[in-house]
């Protein structure tokens, strides 16, 4: 007959085998944690921005980290427009991320939110000194569009850029240990090229986004009216409104890229993402203007190697 016999450990053994294990197992978790709020800034990032995603990337550790955290932080509080249909609520959502940016600003990580993109904004401004207005101005651009969802003309867009793109631009270069005033103009240039292109982007959308993303102005001038937008009617009339965006955003991509001589080389890592605005706006050129066109809005895949490219050639 078989007698299982259990073995009989000093029970000083025990306890310096559960201590082991205790800490083996914090100093996981903490990693892990560690791992995961990083892991979602990149995968909301991936998810909601990935052409800003592709050229994140080939940001170098530090400058990488801080990056997406940045964006992840911008993303947030971009969708707030999506994702409510009452402003009331939206302004509340808003609210949240002020006061998380706050938390992140006194040095305090007992005030954090435990939200992923907050702890990882806390890291980041903590590590890089982050200046506190350019998020202020990211957060009130945010705030404006919620009581308006309508531009009168090109220079509000442009206005609208500075504070909601270039300001992330901005940021990011800060995050980079580029703090130099030819990177500044250049990013507050590609910001306001990358504005207006995301208005040409959002235009087929516009009756899901309960906003019309053209000039007023240029509307009325080429006499466009609501209806054929929201209907996503192309005509040359509003091809003739799509050029006239689509030049102002080309003239602040060639101002953003003359002075790329006075760009220290990490600045131009993080100005990257003027390649996936140079490629729409030429596929918007040979496609007449079409704003509609289907062919624009299917994710493309080679201009991601032009990205390796460019990085390559010190350029962006």
């Amino acid at each position: 007959m078989f007698i299982y016999l259990r073995p009989t450990f000093s029970k000083k053994f025990t306890n310096v085998s559960r201590f082991k294990a205790i800490t083996i197992s914090s100093r996981k978790c903490s990693a892990s944690k560690t791992t995961s709020t990083s892991s979602y800034c990149m995968n909301s990032v991936k998810q909601h921005d990935y052409e800003n995603f592709i050229c994140t990337l080939l940001l170098k550790d530090e400058a990488r980290s801080c990056a997406f955290a940045v964006r992840a932080f911008n993303v947030e509080v971009s969708r707030v427009l999506d994702q409510v249909s009452k402003s009331d609520i939206g302004l509340m959502r808003m609210k949240f991320w002020e006061d998380a940016l706050l938390a992140c600003f006194s040095k305090d990580i007992s005030k954090i939110p435990q939200h992923p993109v907050a702890l990882e904004l806390f890291k980041a401004i903590t590590r890089c000194n982050l200046t506190k207005r350019y998020f202020t101005s990211l957060i009130k651009s945010r705030y404006d569009l919620l009581k308006h969802n309508t531009f009168e003309n090109l220079e509000a867009i442009e206005a609208h850029s500075e504070k909601s793109i270039s300001s992330v631009y901005y940021l990011i270069l800060e995050g980079s240990k580029v703090r130099n005033v030819n990177a500044d103009h250049a990013a507050s240039h590609l910001g306001k090229a990358q504005g207006l292109v995301q208005q040409l982007r959002c235009v087929h959308m516009a009756k899901n986004l309960n906003a019309i993303p053209l000039p007023q102005d240029i509307l009325v001038k080429h006499q466009v009216s609501h209806e054929e937008i929201l209907r996503c009617r192309p005509s040359s009339r509003l091809s003739e409104c799509s050029f006239e965006v689509a030049s102002r955003a080309h003239q602040h991509l060639v101002k953003a890229r003359g002075i790329l001589k006075n760009v220290p080389e990490e600045g131009r890592r993080a100005l990257l993402p003027a390649v996936a605005v140079h490629n729409y706006l030429d596929k918007l050129q040979k496609l007449d203007y079409n704003v509609f066109d289907p062919h624009l809005q299917v994710r493309s895949w080679w201009w991601i190697p032009r990205v390796w490219f460019t990085n390559l050639k010190k350029k962006y």
